[in-house]
């Protein structure tokens, strides 16, 4: 009996609740958008109602993507972030506008896509170029969202008048990969987006300033692994290659040089301790540097590690 009077008690204070203060009625009902609407008087009671009812059910992977309703996520690597908004879509919300605004309106949706439009066809070209870079060169898909998220930005600076797209598009993967801690060479991204290094050069130092960057400074270490796979070098190979680049820095022997001729001359000059014969055309082509810078960074290592002898006894077996 409590219990039977307990739930008497609820319903009569859900039914006061639903109850339309204008006319009294009882008569509430919920539309699709969540409004209580009274269907009397037409009075709205509510209309940021949640509704709490259970949605479908989804048993398989496609029933529950489409049971999703939060859409795809917002991301740089769209136009737009893959979300458009547009000033009345369809004919049909005319008819809230008084027709003295009409023109105004019409004229205000115009060029509201034309700038849409316009904006859509930049940011697509840049991403396509984008992600063609970041695809051949292996970089994680994390770099391609930073660097979008950035080339949005220098367009909204206007950091890309009067430059070429395909120069900072590459500029800004060039800093987010060196930030992200997986750099490539600068040769390496030139090619990619044919130009040249000094182009690049001029022109991410450019972009870094303009969006107020900061440059993390480069590692040599971080290149052996990758450029040591693609010459088939082994283990000892590589470790031998990152003890002369860190005994180089302690020795303070890298000072003034990049560390893609750095990383040549420690492979170089591993390969030969190592026992490996591997040329120095091979490993040129590879890491992207001269043969020449090869010798002469090699000589540097040995005179300034004192490896002399060491250099003599593995080129005399």
């Amino acid at each position: 009996m409590p219990e039977n009077d307990e739930n008497q008690e609820d319903r009569s204070q859900e039914d006061h609740v639903l109850q339309c203060p204008e006319c009294g009625s009882t008569r509430i009902r919920e539309t699709r958008e969540a409004e209580l609407i009274c269907q009397e008087c037409g009075t709205v009671l509510d209309d940021e109602r949640v509704q709490e009812s259970a949605g479908p059910r989804a048993f398989t992977a496609e029933e529950r993507e489409r049971k999703e309703r939060t859409g795809a996520p917002i991301t740089y690597t769209e136009p737009s972030r893959g979300v458009r908004t547009e000033i009345g879509r369809g004919y049909g919300n005319m008819s809230q506008v008084s027709p003295s605004k009409r023109s105004q309106y019409y004229r205000m949706r115009k060029w509201h896509r034309r700038l849409d439009e316009s904006r859509d066809r930049r940011m697509k070209f840049a991403l396509e170029e984008m992600e063609s870079i970041v695809d051949v060169l292996g970089l994680p898909e994390s770099v391609t969202e930073e660097a979008a998220r950035l080339y949005e930005k220098a367009l909204e600076g206007d950091v890309v008048k009067g430059r070429k797209i395909e120069a900072i598009v590459a500029s800004l993967v060039y800093l987010v990969a060196r930030n992200h801690g997986v750099p490539r060479t600068m040769s390496e991204i030139a090619d990619e987006a044919d130009l040249s290094e000094r182009e690049l050069g001029k022109t991410y130092r450019y972009v870094a300033r303009e969006l107020d960057l900061r440059i993390v400074p480069v590692n040599p270490e971080d290149f052996i692994p990758r450029f040591s796979s693609r010459l088939g070098m082994s283990g000892e190979s590589q470790g031998r290659a990152r003890d002369i680049v860190s005994s180089s820095r302690e020795q303070d022997l890298l000072a003034g040089r990049s560390p893609d001729s750095i990383v040549a001359s420690a492979l170089y000059l591993a390969s030969i301790l190592e026992g490996e014969d591997i040329s120095q055309k091979k490993i040129a082509d590879t890491v992207g540097v001269t043969e020449v810078t090869i010798r002469k960074g090699y000589q540097n290592l040995i005179d300034g590690l004192g490896l002399e002898e060491e250099v003599e006894d593995a080129q005399s077996r």
